[in-house]
């Protein structure tokens, strides 16, 4: 469906009918019968993955192998099912670990392979987590929405849809090992008015196949895109983990669900209670990330702040607090520079902590630059650059970002039990000592050519298997050491934002593409099919960091950042800012942000054409209450537009408020989904924000 206003000043998007994210029976039903199909672990029943095994497909034999059975209930709304298939032959035992759920139309597993004899396993290769077939019921064709991933675009998290002919195949991947540098790891098909919203969990590289070939159904498999080794004795090894959400209705009843689903048992918690939207602030603009910054220009930046009543959250130190030559790009000593900062980073974070303000503070463990002392006294530790082979070296897939991303260096070796386990102690002894309330890890560099340049031809894909489960374990280990602490996931922006990923981390800064209106309408459009929560920044310049201009508080700029977690860039140094219609915008923020943990409702098409609206809503219905967001473009030829509104009570009578203007209008559910919602904006580009809330 094409936005552009071709017809007249007033048009009207979107006809569709009013949903809500709680699961229906016939979801639920759904799940339950998917589920109790694909988990029996009963011999004769295959289950939803595939491999070979000695030359063979594990759908000609898997069936006869031994197979045990057990559940147990996790909480009151997830129960577990493991099931193990072993040869008595060779002695491989293939364990699948699945969670169904009881609140949620929602299923999830991960294949585990282990060697329980004395000698080497046959090959085994081309293991897919999941491998199904998916019947359509009518004559509707096979389709599929998925998106682009992160690469430091305008175009980045860009929506795209693919209709299956009859014997049309699609591949779908990541590049270079980070897994939604790409592709996102996300996606959602549907069979007429329903279907299921699927997510590959494995921050590495991944790969996904759609097969349209057979009669009447779609064939998909989606794992580790190599893999192809022995197991050594009483060795082990784990698959990437599979999700998926059934759905009934219409597409946004499908991400809703979605959405409501990640918000409820994914986004990382603490004390029990999901993270809330948030402003923080940082001055890395300012101080060139880290590079200037000193413990004095640090707490300056807070009173600033708080001095001009800006309610933050975070105080946020990037890139260059540590040990360095010049350049925050050279990592892998992980001491705070003393010249700089002579009573450590905790002289600032307790600042900030003593008036309310908690502390981010970044890290790259995985990049090892030559010139460090982990090199330097640990090479071992590292996978080196200048050992890849030739045939191995890829060349980026995308440009870097203005910021000068370098992506050089040595490749820590998490898949290391000696080196994870110092990397471990010694950050959290730094997480420790100097106050750290959030732990912020950045990962700019593709890890795949070091990885594939480990292997043996039958050892392919061990090496990222080992990478991936230390990783993983790192995480869940800073977290069990510190369960107070939050993790920032960042690599390069958002090029690692699995589900596994998001299970632990919070995605603060979902892409290095920054400061220009268009691109962040587009990524906030893209990215809230999939990640409920994220953040990027916004920023008055100019920029040590960024070539901007000196200008003046842009709303249409400011508005187009929103998002659940909001970076400002400011320069507090300025008195002659215009922190009124900072203050103004802020509290607005503050006003509208918790909608965004709601449902979302794209008003328009994506698009990035400068004549052209865009418009989207974030509902509330536990709330009866909603923001709408509209930004009139710079060569849009029309002032007024019309929007309709979804999820609301036709019958309910609802206060629309436009933040700008004094004054409320009383209107039905009904008018603002059937006539829709009218707007006018003379000067562009501009944005506008309304507020509705439900009061009969």
């Amino acid at each position: 469906m094409n936005n552009r206003f071709t017809q007249s000043a007033a048009f009207v998007l979107l006809s569709l009918v009013p949903t809500f994210t709680f699961a229906t029976a016939e979801e639920m039903s759904e799940s339950h019968r998917w589920a109790g199909e694909h988990f029996k672990g009963t011999a004769g029943t295959l289950p939803p993955f595939s491999f070979r095994y000695d030359g063979k497909h594990s759908s000609n034999f898997l069936g006869s192998w031994q197979v045990k059975r057990s559940e147990r209930s996790l909480d009151e709304n997830r129960t577990e099912i493991t099931f193990t298939y072993t040869d008595a032959n060779t002695g491989l035992s293939v364990r699948c670990v699945a969670v169904t759920y009881l609140d949620f139309p929602a299923v999830e597993w991960t294949p585990y392979f282990k060697n329980n004899s004395g000698t080497a396993t046959p090959i085994l290769e081309d293991i897919q987590a999941l491998d199904a077939k998916f019947d359509r019921q009518g004559k509707e064709e096979y389709v599929l929405h998925h998106s682009k991933g992160s690469p430091s675009e305008q175009s980045s998290y860009e929506p795209r849809t693919t209709t299956f002919k009859q014997g049309q195949k699609l591949q779908l991947t990541t590049f270079g090992g980070r897994a939604s540098n790409q592709t996102m790891p996300y996606w959602r098909l549907a069979m007429g008015n329903r279907g299921a919203v699927f997510a590959v969990g494995w921050p590495g590289q991944w790969a996904a196949q759609f097969d349209r070939t057979l009669p009447n159904s779609l064939r998909i498999r989606a794992g580790q895109e190599l893999t192809r080794f022995r197991l050594e004795p009483d060795e082990e090894v784990r698959a990437p983990m599979i999700a998926m959400v059934f759905w009934k209705g219409d597409r946004f009843r499908a991400h809703n669900l979605w959405r409501a689903w990640m918000l409820a048992h994914n986004v990382p918690r603490v004390g029990g209670q999901q993270p809330t939207t948030q402003l923080v602030a940082c001055s890395s603009h300012q101080f060139r990330e880290m590079l200037d910054a000193t413990e004095e220009n640090q707490k300056l930046f807070i009173d600033r702040y708080l001095a001009e009543r800006f309610p933050l959250r975070y105080w946020w130190m990037d890139a260059g607090w540590y040990v360095n030559d010049g350049t925050w790009q050279n990592v892998g000593t992980w001491e705070v520079d003393r010249k700089r900062f002579p009573n450590g980073l905790r002289a600032v974070t307790d600042h900030g902590r003593a008036k309310g303000v908690k502390s981010i503070v970044w890290f790259e463990p995985e990049r090892v630059t030559t010139n460090s002392w982990i090199f330097k006294n640990h090479p071992e530790w590292c996978f080196e650059q200048e050992k890849i082979p030739d045939e191995l070296r890829t060349p980026p897939a995308f440009p870097p970002p203005p910021h000068g991303y370098h992506g050089k260096g040595n490749l820590f070796n998490f898949g290391n039990p000696e080196a994870w386990k110092w990397m471990v102690d010694h950050i959290d002894k730094l997480i420790t000592e100097e106050g750290v309330d959030l732990y912020r890890q950045d990962f700019n560099l593709d890890p795949l050519p070091f990885w594939r340049a480990q292997d043996a031809p039958d050892r392919q894909g061990i090496t990222e298997i080992r990478y991936v489960t230390g990783y993983l374990a790192y995480w869940d280990e800073l977290r069990r050491r510190h369960p107070s602490m939050l993790i920032d996931s960042c690599a390069s922006g958002g090029r690692r934002n699995d589900l596994e990923s998001l299970r632990r981390g919070l995605p603060l800064l979902r892409d290095d593409y920054l400061f220009e209106p268009i691109g962040q309408q587009g990524h906030t459009y893209g990215i809230s099919f999939w990640i409920p929560f994220h953040g990027t920044g916004t920023i008055v310049g100019p920029s040590t960091i960024f070539n901007l201009p000196a200008g003046k508080v842009d709303v249409n700029l400011f508005r187009s950042h929103m998002a659940p977690s909001m970076t400002a860039c400011w320069d507090m140094r300025r008195k002659d800012l215009d922190y009124d219609t900072l203050r103004r915008l802020v509290q607005q923020f503050e006003k509208v942000s918790p909608y965004y943990l709601g449902d979302y409702y794209p008003l328009t098409s994506y698009s990035l054409a400068k004549d052209v609206w865009m418009a989207w809503q974030f509902d509330r219905p536990d709330l009866g209450e909603g923001v709408v967001q509209a930004f009139r473009r710079d060569e849009s030829p029309y002032e007024s537009a019309y929007f309709r509104l979804l999820g609301l009570i036709a019958d309910a009578s609802y206060v629309v408020t436009n933040l700008d203007v004094a004054g409320e209008t009383r209107v039905t559910g009904r008018e603002l989904m059937e006539k829709g919602l009218p707007v006018t904006l003379k000067v562009q580009p501009t944005a506008v924000v309304f507020t509705y809330k439900r009061v009969i």
